[in-house]
């Protein structure tokens, strides 16, 4: 067998793996976590705190705490739910070329490739630590990167380089915007529809909260740098969810908005975060002089920073050697990569596979994508022996 078709065998016994973020991918950890474990690598599985799901991390060569590379993927896929697939998701599929099922591309592919090139890299005398970081969680706000992360800073492992493979079609992105989502609930008090004075209207104070959500998300035009590479330039806010009441004559006494943000920059998130707390300052105080049990509430589902990009960039400078391009592009999409800058990583992303086909049905990543992307993974060999 060629290194490609080991590739598409590990990658069909990953697809097996249904890891949807809303179930354990256990199962899927340990397997990998065997497979390297086998080959000499020292490995580290940390669990979440339901114990149902966990990281992987695991380090090939030397035992040095900084100055390796990190080859970075997730594990968590989306749901299946409501698509319509042409065959089943969890099941590899190939056809002319292309390797169907859930997470092909998004981003089991990837993880695949790096599988398939570890006993090469376990065969070797490696100068610098190789590192592969396998996480949970990533689709419902990088919580595994987060707290991936959070342990190596702790433990004063600091990697010199971290290539996150998400799907670039084996593009050099080294900059993506950050991630922030929220859920605020509101609780007021019911009533009858006849009387809203006695009551407090849950959905009211939403759509308050809304109004305000949508003048910040003009004001953050005004915001962007003027070399913002992003399109658009602007961090972008979107109101992904709002609900409330049940009929027409009860008042609500609760109501709910899911909203998520996409900073350009650090500040952006401060900025946004402060004028959002003080709309619920505002509202409030109205809301308890009727019910004092009134309240509102923001729970926050994952505040992920983006990829800054940097002048000069040892990721960057890696990848334009091993891909030979010299051509690199920001990209509005998230990733993990900006929580391994945040570590002191340079980071950078590049992986096979489209983000057009990411989360759709019939999601696949094509042999030819592979091929591409184990090139790239032949080339690192040559610089961690170096």
């Amino acid at each position: 067998m060629t290194r490609l078709d080991d590739t598409c065998a590990i990658l069909a016994d990953l697809v097996a793996f249904p890891t949807v973020s809303s179930d354990s991918n256990l199962e899927m950890i340990v397997h990998m976590a065997a497979l390297l474990g086998d080959l000499g690598a020292r490995v580290d599985l940390f669990h979440d705190a339901t114990g149902h799901k966990a990281n992987l991390f695991a380090t090939l060569g030397p035992r040095n705490t900084d100055g390796g590379i990190v080859l970075s993927g997730h594990t968590d896929v989306v749901p299946v739910a409501d698509q319509d697939w042409s065959t089943d998701p969890f099941t590899l599929h190939e056809a002319d070329g292309r390797l169907y099922g859930r997470g092909t591309c998004d981003m089991k592919g990837f993880i695949a490739a790096c599988l398939a090139m570890a006993p090469v890299y376990a065969g070797l005398d490696l100068k610098r630590p190789l590192h592969f970081a396998f996480t949970h969680d990533e689709e419902v706000g990088c919580l595994g990167g987060q707290a991936l992360v959070a342990e190596l800073a702790a433990r004063e492992l600091r990697p010199g380089i971290a290539i996150v493979g998400e799907p670039t079609e084996m593009r050099i992105v080294d900059a993506h915007k950050g991630c922030c989502e929220y859920t605020v609930e509101f609780h007021g008090r019911e009533g009858h529809g006849s009387n809203p004075p006695a009551g407090v209207n849950a959905a009211e104070a939403a759509v308050r909260y809304a109004a305000r959500l949508l003048a910040l998300a003009d004001e953050m035009k005004a915001r962007a740098p003027e070399d913002s590479p992003f399109e658009p330039p602007w961090t972008t806010i979107n109101l992904g969810r709002i609900s409330g009441g049940h009929v027409h004559n009860v008042i609500p006494g609760r109501a709910e908005i899911a909203w998520e943000m996409r900073p350009v920059q650090a500040d952006d998130i401060a900025h946004a975060k402060a004028a959002m707390a003080r709309e619920v300052a505002s509202l409030l105080p109205a809301m308890r002089a009727v019910a004092p049990e009134a309240d509102i509430r923001t729970h926050v589902v994952g505040e992920v920073v983006g990829l800054e990009p940097m002048p000069h960039s040892a990721a960057r400078a890696l990848l334009a050697g091993l891909t030979g391009q010299s051509r690199t592009e920001a990209v509005p999409f998230s990733t993990e990569a900006g929580l391994f800058q945040s570590l002191g990583c340079a980071a950078a992303v590049c992986g096979p596979g489209s983000i057009a086909q990411a989360h759709k049905p019939d999601e696949y990543v094509s042999r030819k994508q592979l091929a591409q992307c184990l090139a790239m993974l032949e080339g690192l060999a040559g610089v961690l022996t170096a």
